[in-house]
């Protein structure tokens, strides 16, 4: 009996036991260690996801914002706005006499009134219609610096309605922030209201609804400030705008320069100190504090559930200035996202590898070495692969063809790096096509302003330290509005193309052309030797202009005014260039147009 114990549990069995122990063991450890960093490498991913993500919504809101400055401006500038103001000013001189009262019923008869009336129709078909082609404005307004701030055209949405407000409920506006700020600025200028409950009575849809103020001075030709332009825009249909585009898992949040909560999931959370409790950022996620203290741009944090009902969450956030930089206002935008839909896939493939587990453990017991060889090489193989994707998001060959549990860890591992990889060029293209847009004008595929300055900054720094010579020539269409209001926009915008691509023919590789908007191209003349150079390529553009374009059938006479200023001549910065080469256009204007002039002379060849 005893040499049969012994033979029972002799070395053969302990070293089998030994073997099998351990090949159970290494197979727990791995299956551990593939599965702790698949959730880690998904967990890595999700925050740089994240951050992405919110860099992208962030790029998002300025351009949206800048979009609604440009609707105000535009309804600034156009003749129907100053008209108002002129003919209301002629109306009030003829009014503040002291005359009979049947005199005064003559002057309300009279054809300034009407024409004021007219004017005003104008304005309120064109708020109408800006209103209609973006549901997330609330209310669009001119307002007077005169009579205590009054409102001379209003349009508000009320539901699913637009409604013109009548002369009778038109209120004074004196007081109000956003009246006094705006005031303040110059031609083309645009204030941006703090965002906020809004409590202006009267405002309909907008009436305690959160907000934000985007409006502009209005000035006459002669540069007398006559008002301002007022857009009110709902700030729920801005976060639903920003949120269009993201998975539905994300969470958006954004809180102003004191943490204040404006967007959250939870909307009792927001705008508590409107309510007279502050309901703060930094108290739900501690470490967006270093931004509200201006230490950073962006943080990703990871915030562990407090119970087991509350769920962790992988959250990014950046700091955004916004409205004026003198005022240094910023807000902190934010995403989230739970933890459990990150590693979603790896609970699910727990039990695959607890499956792998128990059948690598039968396996041991009968066939320890033979086991321990064959699993040790495909295992170090995966664990190879997932380091390396988790570092340089390299996706490995793994033993994808195998019928085992392996097989099934390898391919189940293998198509999760693909669905990474997949989400991740997906936002990437993203980023770069919204890149695309922020840097070239949409119709005529030109750089445009700020693409346009950043290489005249770019310019101006290599040809200081060469000694080089460069040229901005301002290029400004003559009666293009003509062709427009004759012929219709669609032409308009075949002339801007057409007029785009004759100057992309006519320069060099080296030298750039740029839209500014409108009927405005600037053109940046790199690397001179000789600025009498300049004369001969304006002179050569001149003559391009002379040409009679055809479109639809049609010959067009379309002309230009240029201007031109030189560096270092004219200017030393990119700011004094384009002033002055806009300068000069405008001298050309003066004369008549379809003609050149320089800011300083420059001789003939």
């Amino acid at each position: 009996m005893k040499v049969s114990e012994y033979v029972k549990f002799g070395i053969g069995f302990k070293l089998g036991l030994l073997l099998a122990a351990f090949g159970i063991l290494s197979t727990s450890l791995t299956a551990y260690y593939f599965y702790s960093s698949s959730r880690d490498m998904l967990t890595r991913a999700a925050e740089r996801d994240l951050l992405t993500a919110s860099q992208v919504v962030g790029r998002n809101m300025k351009i949206i914002i800048a979009v609604i400055a440009e609707d105000s401006q535009l309804l600034a500038a156009i003749p129907a706005t100053s008209n108002v103001f002129s003919s209301t000013d002629e109306l009030t001189t003829k009014l503040d006499k002291n005359i009979l009262a049947d005199t005064v019923a003559n002057v309300f008869k009279s054809p300034e009134k009407l024409t004021t009336e007219r004017n005003k129709n104008i304005l309120a078909d064109t708020f109408d219609a800006m209103l209609k082609a973006h549901p997330e404005y609330f209310q669009i307004r001119l307002i007077s610096t005169s009579q205590q701030g009054m409102e001379l055209v209003r349009i508000d949405r009320d539901g699913e309605k637009l409604t013109r407000v009548s002369a009778a409920n038109l209120q004074h506006r004196e007081n109000n922030p956003y009246v006094t700020g705006t005031l303040r600025l110059a031609r083309g200028d645009i204030y941006l209201s703090d965002i906020t409950i809004n409590h202006e009575e009267g405002t309909h849809s907008a009436l305690n609804k959160p907000t934000v103020t985007v409006s502009t001075p209005v000035f006459s030709r002669t540069g007398k400030r006559l008002g301002l332009i007022v857009i009110n825009v709902d700030l729920n249909g801005l976060a639903r705008l920003l949120k269009s585009n993201l998975p539905s898992a994300y969470q958006l949040y954004l809180s102003n320069q004191w943490g204040d909560f404006l967007v959250h999931p939870d909307v009792s959370q927001t705008f508590g100190f409107d309510r007279g409790k502050r309901i703060l950022i930094q108290d739900s996620f501690e470490d967006v504090l270093p931004l509200i203290q201006g230490k950073g741009t962006n943080i990703v944090t990871n915030i562990k559930g407090e119970t087991k009902k509350q769920q962790g969450q992988v959250a990014a956030f950046i700091r955004l200035p916004f409205g004026d930089t003198i005022d240094k206002r910023f807000v902190i935008l934010g995403l989230s996202q739970p933890v459990d839909n990150i590693t979603r896939e790896t609970d699910n493939l727990r039990w695959d590898t607890i499956q792998i587990i128990l059948a690598f453990s039968g396996l041991a017991l009968i066939f320890s070495v033979l086991i321990a060889r064959i699993v040790t090489g495909p295992l170090i193989a995966m664990v190879s692969a997932i380091n390396r994707f988790s570092k340089d998001q390299v996706i490995s060959t793994t033993p994808l063809r195998r019928n085992d549990e392996l097989g099934l860890l390898s391919r189940s591992f293998h198509d999760m790096q693909t669905q990474i990889m997949m989400n991740l060029a997906e936002l990437n293209e993203s980023r770069k096509s919204l890149d695309h847009l922020a840097r070239h004008d949409t119709l005529t595929g030109l750089p445009n302003r700020r693409l346009f300055y950043d290489r005249l900054e770019h310019a101006i720094a290599t040809s200081r330290r060469g000694g080089k010579k460069l040229a901005v020539l301002f290029v400004d269409l003559d009666s293009f509005k003509e062709i427009n209001d004759t012929f219709g926009h669609s032409v308009g915008d075949r002339v801007l193309i057409n007029v785009a691509n004759m100057l992309k023919t006519a320069m060099r590789e080296t030298d750039t052309v740029a839209r500014l908007g409108g009927d405005e191209y600037i053109i940046l003349l790199d690397m001179i030797d000789d600025q009498r150079h300049v004369k001969t390529i304006v002179r050569k553009l001149h003559d391009l202009f002379q040409n009679a374009m055809q479109i639809d059938g049609r010959d067009l006479e379309v002309r230009a005014s240029i201007g031109v200023a030189i560096y270092p001549r004219d200017g030393k910065d990119a700011d004094e260039l384009m002033q002055y080469s806009d300068q000069a256009m405008y001298n050309s204007k003066k004369v008549g147009g379809n003609t050149s002039s320089f800011k300083a002379y420059v001789p003939e060849e």
